[in-house]
């Protein structure tokens, strides 16, 4: 394995940025953002002669070292993944330890993979249309592995840092670091006219302000959290609770902000300060969401201080909120402590979707965590089976060629092989109550720092030395490291048992629809509309777990019954299909996770022929929703199932709303159905 980011040209190993400065204008006419950023660096070896930085699709006008201007930096060929390295030379070389300053002039070009600006919705959208981008917007969504964004840096999750900000715009602009003028809770664009008059936007990462003396000193961020967004957007604070010293609320377009506060305002403030009694002290100070346009690729991305999020978790009834503890804990695994580079993005993923399910056993119950495990775990074999050919991004530990792209192993291999890995690990050494404590330490011992799978190894045997004695190195040394590591496979090294209280009741219906294939004529089957209000009814006896399992949780378990129907190895008749539709209506659900995974099992049956035109239909929008479904969760995965169904369509569908999706989901998905 490479000891270097093997995705990244810059030589990040002899000299480092600490800090960013950006002056920036956005410029929504020629769709462009220009200005200037200066690192400041600090060499961490001597004789250090240039900096090399990453870029991708940057016009470069100028370099400046130390304030003298340059003439001879050179921009290099561009590589199809890790883009052009650009070389500026040192008027002298620096020895270790030493500090220099260097401001590169550029504007970002349309060919950016990670800037978009997207245009108003026309007005003749369906009523849905709320969920469109009703004013023009911009932003920048970062890549989980790579930045691919509109700064030049060192593009490596090795390297920490901090950042200040001056936006100039038109529109409302929001970076991921705290605010510092004009206030949040202030009058939109500091009461100036939107679209006509520029405000000043400030913004400042290593920046308490006013909270100053009560936060601790700022957390150094990898590059591919620096993001920006910008549009007509309103602000509404949540309340939090009190004593605490960091804010918290939603910003999105007017015509989203009451379906947002609604969906979040009751969950958000409560759920971050429940990952603070088990991680520690939250660190950035303001915790944000803000609710981008449809075509953002993830479910949420973690940004400090403000996390962006799919406007499909606006359900209506907050079943989806579950996406919001597994942002913000981020703000601990990701954010707070880093993988060094993408081999080790397990560190990331793994670690937060494993504390996003204890935090679900201690704000609901055990039965919750049960739930999302065997969701996630459903999710896993479906992965694990797509690289069944190319087992290498089977494994947690991925060997990276140099210059290979990252985006080709995502899947949810790294969050729930993971967080299995992880659990398992708990579990050996004796449950929770052993393992929260040196989850503590571990966070406490590396907050602000990038590590490696073989650094988090090291200091869980030392804790547990020190912690547990010979007894725990012995369990320790019972787990198969290699199994979990660095081999493939189509399941877990390892059987895992979940609670499956909230589960049960939704297997049960499976269970009966599968049995009644055997039934040719559909109008004879014992089923009814009402079948899935049974499976609330049905949970009751959890009570003991100090909770009755409400509206919200439904439609986690309505998805774990139709994953149960996908599992068979013999897909129900179109008959009965056709008949399980009508009584359930999944395929007119506003739900997208329900929908999505109804396409999956009609998709696979002899029933594709009739819901493929509506499967296509709904993933680009042109149907009752009127939104595409530009997160990748859902568009990917549908495509798919188009694809094998009806190939032709899966393209001209694709093609005639391409421009719609983000870059990203837009390469994956041509990758997808054999376009590039």
């Amino acid at each position: 394995m490479h000891e270097a980011d093997p995705t990244s040209q810059s030589n990040y190993l002899e000299i480092a940025t600490k800090h960013i400065t950006f002056e920036w204008k956005v410029d929504f006419d020629n769709k462009v953002i220009a200005g200037t950023a200066t690192h400041d660096l600090v060499a961490k070896v001597d004789g250090v002669s240039e900096v090399i930085f990453d870029t991708s699709y940057l016009h470069i006008e100028g370099v400046k070292v130390e304030g003298d201007t340059i003439h001879d930096f050179i921009l290099g060929p561009k590589h199809e993944v890790m883009g052009a390295a650009l070389h500026v030379p040192l008027p002298q070389t620096v020895s270790v330890g030493s500090t220099i300053s260097v401001e590169i002039k550029y504007s970002t070009t349309a060919n950016g993979t990670a800037l978009q600006f997207l245009e108003k919705e026309p007005k003749e959208k369906p009523s849905h249309s709320c969920l469109a981008n009703a004013s023009p917007f911009m932003r920048e969504t970062s890549h989980l592995y790579k930045a691919y964004r509109t700064e030049y840096s060192l593009d490596t999750p090795s390297v920490k840092l901090t950042y200040s900000a001056s936006v100039r715009s038109v529109l409302p602009v929001l970076l991921s670091a705290r605010r510092v003028s004009p206030p949040s809770d202030g009058p939109a664009h500091d009461g100036k006219v939107i679209w006509k008059d520029e405000v000043i936007y400030k913004y400042d990462q290593a920046c308490f302000t006013s909270l100053a003396s009560l936060l601790p000193s700022p957390t150094p961020i990898p590059s591919y959290l620096i993001a920006i967004a910008a549009g007509n957007l309103e602000y509404q604070p949540f309340q939090v609770p009190e004593g605490k010293q960091w804010t918290s609320g939603v910003w999105s377009e007017p015509e989203l902000m009451a379906d947002s506060f609604w969906e979040f305002s009751r969950d958000t403030a409560s759920f971050l300060a429940a990952a603070e009694n088990l991680a520690g002290q939250y660190r950035f100070g303001v915790y944000d969401l803000l609710v981008l346009p449809p075509s953002f690729p993830y479910g949420g991305m973690e940004n400090p201080c403000l996390t962006f999020v799919t406007p499909t978790l606006l359900a209506g009834d907050r079943s989806l909120t579950g996406v919001i503890v597994h942002e913000l804990t981020h703000s601990w695994f990701g954010n707070g402590i880093t993988h060094a580079h993408a081999s080790h993005f397990w560190l990331n993923e793994g670690w937060t979707t494993y504390i996003e399910r204890v935090l679900l056993h201690i704000i609901h119950s055990p039965a919750h965590r049960g739930l999302s495990s065997v969701i996630g775990y459903k999710a896993l074999l479906d992965s694990l089976a797509l690289f069944k050919d190319k087992p290498k991004y089977q494994k947690l530990v991925i060997d990276f060629d140099y210059g290979e792209n990252p985006d080709s192993a995502y899947s949810r291999v790294p969050y729930d092989k993971g967080a299995n890995f992880l659990l398992h690990i708990e579990r050996t050494l004796g449950g929770l109550d052993v393992f929260l404590p040196y989850v503590k330490d571990y966070i406490a011992t590396y907050m602000g720092h990038s590590i490696t799978t073989e650094t988090w190894k090291n200091h869980l045997y030392a804790y547990f030395e020190e912690n547990g004695g010979e007894d725990k190195i012995k369990a320790l040394d019972s787990i198969n490291w290699d199994a979990w590591l660095h081999e493939g496979g189509l399941d877990l090294p390892v059987r895992m048992e979940y609670d499956l209280t909230l589960v049960n009741a939704a297997y049960a219906l499976a269970d009966r629809w599968y049995e009644s294939r055997l039934i040719t004529d559909p109008s004879k089957l014992d089923f009814r509309a009402s079948d899935l209000d049974s499976l609330d009814g049905n949970q009751r006896g959890a009570r003991q777990h100090r909770f009755v399992i409400s509206v919200s949780w439904i439609s986690e378990v309505a998805a774990v019954f139709l994953e149960r129907l996908e599992d068979y190895s013999e897909p129900l008749p179109a008959g009965h299909l056709f008949h399980f539709d009508q009584l359930y209506s999944f395929s007119t659900t506003p739900s997208t996770e329900i929908r999505f995974r109804f396409y999956n099992i009609v998709l696979k049956s002899e029933a594709a022929t009739h819901f493929v035109q509506a499967a296509a239909n709904w993933v680009i929008g042109m149907d009752d929703t009127g939104v595409i479904k530009g997160r990748m969760k859902f568009c990917r995965p549908v495509f798919r199932a188009i694809y094998k169904v009806d190939p032709g369509l899966a393209r001209s569908t694709f093609s005639q709303a391409r421009t719609q999706f983000h870059p990203i989901a837009q390469n994956l998905i041509a990758q997808d159905i054999g376009l590039d």
